[in-house]
């Protein structure tokens, strides 16, 4: 029996499309489209073309870059060339002669004639205080009172105990009166009426009174030091002033607990200076110090202020012996100060005249320190370099004077690189001392 088709199934079904399932006769159709690819005649012919000419348009690309590139390299190539065939750019100075008088200028520091730190000699607490920082005060001035109860207590006992001793005394010379006078009378009695040792037994008490009177009189000059020495610390409840200075420092209030001493564990009291005149240290480096001579080198002092002030004045004295650390002497210059203008502590510019010693002066930055020795590189007149040894005179630290190897004139460069060698073409720029491009020249070729 033949499946009965449903009515709406399209005729044209394959009988392969009909499928069962368990709840009966299900048809799944499904509808072939067929898509129409008809083209015209000449594509084919237009696609090619079309690639041809991309591919045209990408190879003339990258054959411009290629180009591109090739030229900038080549011209990077020939400037290198260029600049390392090209002498090196220099700066040169000319070294100058020595002046008759060279002037040499180090920095230097400013000290106080005087100047002393003040700390209590008693035990205490502060009473008042009189005078604060920035006063000016006179020697032997009160700067402050120190209320010593303890150091009063004992002074006092101490003077009791004086006057009982010397009470003391007093009975011991009546004892020893009274002494003598037994031994007296004993002695010049008649043979037989005293006996001997009654006359010796009186003689023994005259001499224990004497020296009960002696060690009387002893106490009393152990006393009597006892009170001077409390005396004498008593005056030290008023702090005296050792100089005429100026109080920089005050470290005490009313009240304030002083302990008498200067160990790290004190307070002191005040500080003080003595301004006039004024102390100037400078540490001079070894190459000059063998031409400072005492009260014979002229000296200026220089402040370093808003308002710059010189002063005039001598090597006053120096330490005649050099740092072994710095290789440097101390020097100091004494200067007049009525006006208290320089300060202790201030940083100051110490120039001082000193004979010369060299032929030559240089900048600091054209000396060359090698294996050989110091050096200089000499540039002659066609702009060629060549290295001498030099002797150092006198080294201030931003000047040199050299002894040999140069003369006035010379075309010496500066700050030397170290790939310019012995014979080399450089590029000169002359420099003046102030450190500023003057001319430019370039050697011949």
């Amino acid at each position: 029996m033949q499946a009965r088709m449903p009515e709406d199934q399209p005729a044209d079904l394959e009988p392969e499309e009909i499928r069962k399932t368990d709840y009966g006769e299900d048809v799944a159709v499904t509808e072939s489209q067929r898509a129409s690819t008809e083209f015209a005649p000449d594509t084919g012919q237009r696609l090619k073309k079309s690639a041809v000419i991309v591919g045209s348009i990408l190879a003339l690309a990258f054959l411009g870059v290629r180009i591109d590139r090739y030229i900038k390299d080549s011209s990077l190539a020939r400037e290198a060339q260029e600049a390392a065939a090209a002498p090196p750019p220099v700066d040169v100075i000319q070294a100058q002669p020595v002046a008759s008088v060279q002037h040499f200028q180090l920095p230097g520091q400013a000290a106080a004639w005087h100047a002393s730190t003040i700390f209590a000699r008693v035990n205490g607490y502060v009473g008042q205080w009189f005078v604060d920082i920035g006063d000016r005060v006179r020697k032997g001035q009160v700067l402050a009172s120190i209320d010593t109860p303890e150091l009063d207590a004992q002074l006092a006992a101490a003077v009791a105990q004086l006057k009982a001793a010397r009470a003391q005394v007093l009975v011991r010379r009546a004892e020893t009166e009274l002494g003598r006078s037994t031994f007296e009378r004993w002695r010049d009695s008649p043979k037989g009426v005293v006996s001997e040792q009654e006359r010796e037994e009186k003689r023994a008490d005259y001499d224990s009174a004497v020296a009960r009177q002696g060690a009387a009189e002893a106490e009393v000059t152990l006393d009597q030091a006892r009170v001077n020495q409390y005396s004498a610390l008593a005056q030290f409840k008023q702090v005296t002033a050792p100089f005429d200075g100026v109080i920089t420092e005050r470290d005490i209030d009313i009240g304030n607990l002083v302990t008498a001493g200067s160990t790290s564990a004190t307070t002191p009291l005040y500080a003080m200076t003595q301004n006039d005149p004024v102390r100037i240290f400078v540490d001079v480096p070894q190459s000059a110090a063998g031409d400072l001579v005492e009260g014979q080198i002229p000296v200026q002092i220089q402040t370093n202020d808003a308002t710059p002030r010189q002063y005039l004045g001598h090597v006053s004295r120096t330490s005649q012996a050099l740092n072994p650390q710095a290789r440097t002497m101390r020097v100091e210059v004494d200067i007049p100060n009525p006006d208290q203008q320089l300060l202790p502590g201030m940083y100051v510019k110490v120039g001082f005249g000193l004979p010369p010693k060299g032929v030559v002066q240089i900048p600091a930055a054209a000396l060359l320190l090698r294996a050989a020795g110091p050096q200089v590189a000499r540039v002659d007149a066609t702009g060629r370099v060549s290295f001498r040894n030099v002797t150092i005179a006198r080294d201030d630290g931003g000047v040199l004077e050299l002894g040999s190897g140069a003369a006035p004139g010379d075309q010496l460069v500066l700050n030397v690189s170290s790939q310019i060698v012995e014979g080399q073409r450089v590029e000169v720029h002359h420099v003046q001392s102030g450190g500023a491009t003057a001319t430019k020249a370039t050697a011949s070729r």
